[in-house]
């Protein structure tokens, strides 16, 4: 946020009283340039140049307002200033899909494995409405990395993402190293976070969480849903809705 006042005070206060004393300081330099001016002459002038700066003031004003205002969403990790971590996995159509291809993209991320019988089914089913009711907006993404990369390879992926009809460029299938799939869900998406992991056989890990984390185009996670409730996936659509309208608002300034 730019500086506020003459005197680079930020509160609304602190604006007041630096205009007030931006005011004096012009009406003596206008009492003193100016004097010689008929009264005429000297009231135009000043006339114009107030109306100049009060609409500059009104406008700054609404835009300092505007910047004020705080997301409904929190930023989870924000007195350590968590962000997504850089990451580089394969997608369905064996291309690699790195962190700058979701740069400035809301996205929501989550983890699965195709051979899943018991609750992958129910969440991607749930989640399929999310994908619908953004279907075709470039700024909108669904990354679900496997959990069980021997398996789900792109082609096994492919075949999955069928079930949902879904466009490989909107939501996204990932396989890739298990270490790297495995610290994304733990240390970046914060899904399955644990302690200490330091004794953990990645070989032996494995990792099976109900949680879709929604991350913004700044790669912060702003929100945790539940993959089986309905509801949650209501809430996750209106606070996707919300990041979206966050965007607009910063584009326009």
């Amino acid at each position: 946020m730019p500086k506020l006042g003459c005197a680079g005070i930020n509160s609304y206060v602190g604006v007041k009283i630096a205009n007030s004393l931006c005011f004096l300081k012009v009406l003596s330099l206008f009492e003193h340039n100016f004097a010689p001016m008929n009264n005429k002459k000297t009231g135009i002038v000043l006339l114009c140049f107030f109306m100049l700066l009060g609409i500059a003031f009104l406008s700054y004003y609404f835009k300092v307002s505007h910047e004020a205002k705080k997301s409904a969403l929190p930023i989870i990790g924000s007195e350590q200033n968590h962000h997504v971590g850089d990451f580089s996995f394969t997608n369905q159509e064996g291309k690699t899909i790195t962190n700058a291809d979701v740069k400035g993209k809301i996205y929501v991320a989550g983890y699965f494995f195709a051979t899943c019988k018991t609750m992958c089914p129910k969440m991607n089913e749930n989640l399929n409405t999310v994908y619908k009711a953004f279907k075709g907006n470039k700024n909108v993404l669904i990354l679900l990395h496997t959990v069980d990369p021997k398996k789900d390879t792109p082609a096994a992926l492919k075949e999955y993402a069928l079930r949902f009809d879904a466009d490989p460029d909107q939501w996204i299938f990932l396989t890739g190293d298990k270490q790297q799939l495995y610290n994304m869900a733990r240390y970046s998406y914060l899904i399955s976070a644990e302690d200490d992991t330091t004794g953990i056989k990645i070989a032996d890990d494995f990792i099976h969480d109900k949680h879709y984390s929604l991350v913004d185009g700044y790669g912060r996670i702003r929100g945790f849903y539940d993959g089986l409730l309905p509801s949650d996936m209501e809430r996750l659509i209106e606070d996707i809705k919300t990041l979206l309208k966050e965007n607009e608002a910063t584009a326009s300034n």
